[in-house]
């Protein structure tokens, strides 16, 4: 659009003037001649003479205008053929600027309808005709020049403009007469859509890439994109925002309003830029040259086809320019039937969206706006081209659309598309109405919960839920005894929850608060039974043997119904794994009629699980003495503390030390856990605590505890066990409580004495548990099906119709199917990634059968008799684990003594050491997986040996050297048995002096105790299992410290003391008497070695 042209031709090359005048307003008003007013164009200027009643008043101002080389370039005229040749179209428009009138600031440029959007401030260029003695060219206009003073109407188009920079276009097609943003960020393109606004050519033409995930603005294969677009007018441009804020390329967003569809011919140029050699010319050389009419210098030579005069400024940009040929649409008949029913058919299909999808209805109101030359739905075209243009459709199906030509087809392809966008709409409406409902459900119930709230509320039938949970709060303190400090602090909370919102996050805290506040039996106690005889009934029902802790079990109750209360005692049960330490807790606790609460302490490192949470952290709670009184409901029930020795410590604090604070009698009548944080008597609480050892307890822990030491369990007091309560729990457990299978006294022997040693009962439990699994299995697999068939769900036989209704009637409400979830086969040629060959049969059978009844046992018949003997024995529980209980049944040779020692299971065993001498440097060598205490009761017994030689017979002389030029070993069989403790201090001496002195010792002798330096024979432990091992291995004289006498004569059995001489020594001299009596060298010491008289 030029205006600067029309102001020229009336006013000079030079004027300076105003021109204000009443014209036909628009950016661009041709005077034609009556030479160019063809038969094709009468329409076009018919309409325009229509309009004319609706022109209004426009002006412009022009100041120091000078026209440039580049305006006296012809541009296309409308009327111009492709047929014609240059010269002819050079004629044409030479005549045609006779006749030209420019009445606006840009020539030629876009043609949108009235209700454009608001487009950017136009950038000026120069067109139209001119003198040849015009002024030097003034500078090029900024990017955004102020925009000028021109009216709103609609422009001329060229109807041929053969070649166009051509706009790839992503995602969905442009269709005529609906007006299309772009943004382009190529900067070769941005400036070349600047340079084509400067110059009043805003046109190009926008095609479809085929690709939907390409994005470009230049076309490099003219088979990237669709050849059918359309001929678009650049109407407005805008600066792109850039995202990034140290992108140096500028965007540009174009506003393309198309007006006709094209047909790509050919790609003229696929955006490369031509070579150009620089020539140098002096700014006055170039002023002469413009000044004088001369044409600009022609474009550099490219390879390919020729660009026209017209785009020739665009060989310098690297973009797209394609040869194109304008696509009329074919003659149709407006009254054709089958056009008609397309036309009411998409016009009824729009009036469905438009009712279903708002933003639909908007679209089709904007556009019958824009549309006030014409009524869109009286023009098939443009209604098929409307339908296309507001769906939503797949960009192929709506570049189907636009290549069509012939209005029927166009119009059948529109309506698919518009179908498809009415089923997704009522798609959208559904989905839409479903969640409305939902909601508007959800809204009537809340509204009439809260009426049925109010009414009940106004007719005191019920208050809210604030009201009653602090009328519950208020019941329960009032059935409590709470301390004055516990029921003010819990006033408090109550008035604080009172003015609290429920929604509220301390609301919520303090309701928790109360909870646990109100839960804890303040008060509340279970009546004790202090009878010493119900005690003791109950003690021997549940345990056989333990007499030492039994007594003391009674002891403590018969103080307790004497004093009327057990407070201040924790009892801490010490043994080996499996002698029943957990369940004598229970014994006592069902023997004084109190609540059991156990927790195991076993590497606990948290302090927070013994004194709890603060209430500050998300997710508090109390310690686990608090939930005890909680769950039991009674402020003295018996607490049982497992594995108290195995507790840990870590970086959240050391519970050992929060258990002092619990456990100290002293401490607990007001103990403070940290989220009740108010004082809780715990001084009616019977604590028990369990452990496998002493020595891993804290000192301060254990002074407050009364240890008791349960031992373990000889062969007698096992078998009883195995036969009064092991056999018949294992007999019931396996199914066959009432079938004959009998489990003989004399196999529980063997049982205990060559697989289970240990001195606690559970190994020996898992052995019988496995003796009767497998005598199940025996008789399952040898009466088969027949005896025990699979239970099916029909009722049965004699039961009633009515019978027979019902329990099809509760097997059909019990019985359900889920999915089938199987585990994946395991064949090495089906992978788990494989699918796995099925049946016809499997495929069908997709679900399983679940259902609530429970199975009913299965009868063992009267017929069936097991007995499991010594001989069939290996047959369920397989070979022995103990081949024999001593290694040398023969006198073994000289250097080898019997030992006792306790094993870490709690058993004892008899333990040779063997001792031997080899040509060396006097060194002591020791093997056998002996501890640190155990290797240095062997150098004790070396060094007393080598001190002694000449009293012992070893040198002749008290000064000669021994062992210089000799090393001994020292070895103590089954290496893979970690051995310690000073026990074998008496054998090593044994084994050295028999070594030295070539004495064998008889293997009937066993002996233990630890030895000084200087020959004192030091009491040890354990003795009860050592004489156990001694009694089963057949030894016949066992010697023991006599610090050791009384224990062992009140606590071992009498039955296991039996066929065994106790001799009790106080030195080692006693030792070698006892050992080597009736030797020779014996006879010896008896002058060098004497014994004390006592």
């Amino acid at each position: 659009m030029n205006i600067l042209g029309s102001i020229r031709a009336v006013a000079g090359p030079s004027a300076r003037s105003c021109s204000r005048r009443l014209c036909d307003p628009g950016p661009s008003r041709w005077t034609v001649p009556a030479a160019l007013a063809s038969s094709s164009r009468a329409p076009f200027y018919a309409s325009r003479s229509s309009l004319a009643s609706h022109r209004t008043f426009c002006s412009s101002t022009v100041t120091d205008y000078s026209p440039t080389a580049v305006a006296r370039l012809p541009r296309w005229v409308n009327n111009a053929k492709p047929g014609s040749t240059p010269d002819q179209q050079s004629t044409n428009a030479t005549e045609a600027k006779k006749d030209v009138r420019l009445d606006s600031a840009e020539d030629g440029q876009s043609a949108p309808p009235a209700s454009a959007p608001p487009s950017a401030p136009p950038s000026s260029s120069s067109s139209g005709d001119g003198s040849d003695n015009a002024d030097p060219p003034p500078p090029p206009p900024p990017d955004n020049p102020p925009p000028s003073q021109t009216s709103i109407s609609k422009q001329s188009v060229p109807e041929v403009y053969p070649q166009v920079l051509a706009l790839p276009i992503a995602r969905r097609p442009l269709f005529p007469g609906f007006y299309k943003a772009v943004v382009i960020r190529n900067p070769e393109v941005v400036a070349a859509v600047k340079e084509m606004m400067r110059r009043g050519q805003p046109y190009l033409g926008a095609f479809l890439l085929k690709d939907e995930n390409v994005d470009s603005d230049i076309i490099t294969d003219v088979n990237s994109v669709h050849p059918v677009g359309v001929f678009a007018q650049i109407t407005s441009v805008f600066t792109a925002a850039s995202n990034k804020e140290d992108e140096k390329e500028e965007g540009l967003t174009a506003v393309l309003y198309p007006h006709r569809r094209i047909r790509i011919t050919e790609l003229v140029k696929g955006g490369q830029t031509a070579k150009v050699e620089t020539v140098e010319s002096t700014p006055a050389e170039s002023t002469v040259a413009e000044s004088e009419g001369q044409l600009p210098t022609p474009p550099p030579e490219r390879e390919g086809p020729p660009m026209t005069l017209q785009t020739s400024f665009l060989e310098k940009y690297a973009v797209s320019v394609v040869n194109v040929d304008n696509l009329a649409t074919q003659p149709y008949n407006k009254d054709d039937q089958h056009i008609r029913a397309f036309m009411s058919e998409i016009v009824s299909v729009f009036k469905d969206i438009a009712q279903l999808n708002p933003l639909f209805r908007d679209q089709i109101a904007n556009f019958s706006i824009n549309q006030v030359a014409s009524n869109v739905f009286d023009e098939p075209d443009k209604l098929a081209d409307f339908a296309a243009a507001v769906s939503t459709g797949d960009p192929n199906e709506l570049q189907d659309v636009l290549e069509s030509l012939i209005v029927k087809d166009r119009l059948s392809k529109a309506l698919l598309v518009l179908k498809k966008e009415l089923i997704n709409a009522q798609l959208q409406s559904k989905l839409a109405r479903d969640v409305d409902s939902k909601i508007a459900k959800r809204q009537r119930e809340y509204y009439l919960m809260e009426q049925l709230k109010n009414i009940k509320k106004e007719l005191g039938m019920e208050s809210d839920g604030k009201d009653k949970l602090i009328e519950k709060f208020k019941e329960r303190a009032a059935a409590l005894k709470m301390p004055e400090a516990v029921r003010k602090v819990f006033d408090e909370e109550l008035n604080k929850l009172m003015h609290l919102e429920p929604a509220a996050s301390e609301a919520n805290v303090t309701r928790n608060y109360l909870e646990w506040l109100t839960q804890i039996p303040w008060g509340r106690h279970s009546p004790e039974n202090y009878s010493i005889s119900h005690a003791q009934k109950v003690l021997d029902e549940d345990h056989y043997g333990l007499k030492d802790v039994k007594d003391r079990i009674l002891e403590f109750l018969a103080v307790g119904k004497l004093r009327g209360t057990v407070e201040g005692k924790i009892i801490c049960l010490v043994g080996p794994p499996g002698v029943g330490k957990t369940s004598i807790g229970k014994s006592i606790a069902r023997a004084l009629n109190r609540q059991f609460f156990r927790f195991s302490v076993g590497g606990l490192t948290d302090v927070a699980e013994i004194k709890g949470h603060r209430r500050t952290y998300v997710g508090a709670l109390p310690g686990k003495i608090i939930q005890a009184l909680r769950r039991v409901g009674t402020e003295n029930p018996l607490v049982l503390i497992d594995e108290v020795d195995k507790i840990g410590r870590g970086h959240n604090g050391d519970p050992a030390s929060a258990l002092l604070e619990m456990l100290d009698p002293e401490q607990n009548t007001a103990f403070l856990d940290h989220y009740m944080d108010v004082p809780v008597d715990l001084s009616r609480v019977l604590f028990v605590c369990t452990a496998n050892m002493l020595d891993t307890i804290p000192a301060p822990l254990l002074d407050r505890m009364e240890v008791l030491e349960v031992s373990g369990y000889v062969s007698e007091e096992k078998a009883q066990i195995a036969s009064k309560y092991l056999g018949p729990q294992a007999k019931e457990a396996a199914g066959l409580k009432e079938a004959d299978v009998q489990l003989e006294p004399s196999a529980i022997d063997i049982l205990i004495k060559y697989y289970c040693r240990e001195s606690g009962v559970r190994n020996l439990k898992k052995h019988i548990d496995k003796i009767y699994r497998k005598a199940a299995l025996k008789i399952v697999q040898d009466l088969g099906e027949e005896v025990f068939p699979e239970p099916t769900p029909t009722p049965a036989p004699e039961a009633t119709a009515a019978d027979t209704n019902k329990s099809e009637e509760e097997s059909v409400k019990a019985a359900s199917t889920v999915e089938k979830q199987d585990a994946p086969p395991n064949a090495p040629d089906a992978p788990e990634t494989a699918t796995p060959h099925k049946s016809a049969e499997e495929k069908d059978d997709k679900e399983r059968v679940v259902t609530t009844v429970e199975r009913k046992p299965m009868k063992v018949p009267d017929t069936v008799h097991v007995r499991i003997s010594p001989e069939n024995l290996k047959d369920y529980v397989g070979p022995r684990v103990y081949h024999k209980d001593r290694l040398y049944v023969h006198p073994p040779p000289a250097g080898v003594s019997t030992g006792l020692g306790y094993l870490g299971n709690g058993s004892g065993a008899v333990m040779p050491i063997e001792a031997l001498s080899m040509p060396g440097k006097g060194n002591l060598q020791l093997t056998g997986k002996l501890g640190e205490v155990i290797r240095e009761s062997a150098q004790i017994a070396l060094s007393w040996v080598k001190s002694h030689a000449y009293e012992l017979g070893i040198t002749k002389t008290p000064d000669e050297v021994f062992l210089t030029d000799r090393d001994i070993h020292v070895h103590m069989p089954e290496g893979s048995i970690g051995k310690e403790g000073p026990s074998a201090g008496t054998a090593l001496l044994s084994a050295f002096v028999s070594l030295f002195t070539k004495t064998k010792i008889s293997p009937d002798i066993a002996m233990t105790g630890e030895i000084s330096l200087v020959g004192m024979v030091l009491p040890v432990g354990g003795l009860k299992e050592k004489i156990l091992a001694a009694h089963r291995a057949g030894i016949k004289t066992i010697i023991a410290p006599a610090d050791n006498r009384p224990d062992i004569e009140e606590n071992v059995p009498e039955s296991v003391k039996t066929g065994i001489r106790f001799v009790y020594v106080e030195n080692v001299h006693e030792v070698l008497h006892e050992v080597f009596r009736g030797e020779p060298v014996a006879e010896r010491w008896k002058d060098t070695l004497p014994l004390e008289q006592s």
